[in-house]
């Protein structure tokens, strides 16, 4: 069993930084795709970043050139950078794993961390 715990949500001004990481329990290195979703108040959860065992990297549109996702397997962490954050940004943000790849939309097979929010205001 997989145990994820996020951390580094909080609330940030448009424009500035922040920093989620994942820690897991255990082992990543047999995880070939770890990642990123995010939901908003009223909306589907959605995939944000992923990045597989091989360090191959995908991001939703809405991010790129903004977000960068990073993988260490010695640490067992996955790191989600985010940068010039909007306040569509705004939602809970998962950490995910699994076997196989991560798609858009969550399934019961991935493994879920408890979730960060982050807030972007004025």
């Amino acid at each position: 069993q997989v145990q994820l715990v996020e951390s580094g949500g909080g609330l940030v001004q448009p424009g500035g930084s922040l920093r989620l990481s994942c820690a897991a329990s255990g082992s990543i290195a047999s995880l070939y795709a770890m990642g990123w979703y995010h939901q908003a108040p009223g909306k589907q959860r959605e995939l944000v970043a992923s990045i597989t065992s091989g360090g191959s990297t995908k991001y939703a549109d809405s991010v790129k050139g903004r977000f960068t996702i990073s993988r260490d397997n010695t640490e067992n962490t996955v790191y989600l950078q985010m940068s010039n954050l909007k306040p569509e940004d705004t939602a809970v943000y998962y950490c995910a794993a699994s076997y196989g790849i991560l798609l858009l939309r969550p399934r019961a097979s991935d493994y879920w961390g408890q979730g960060t929010q982050v807030t972007v205001s004025s």
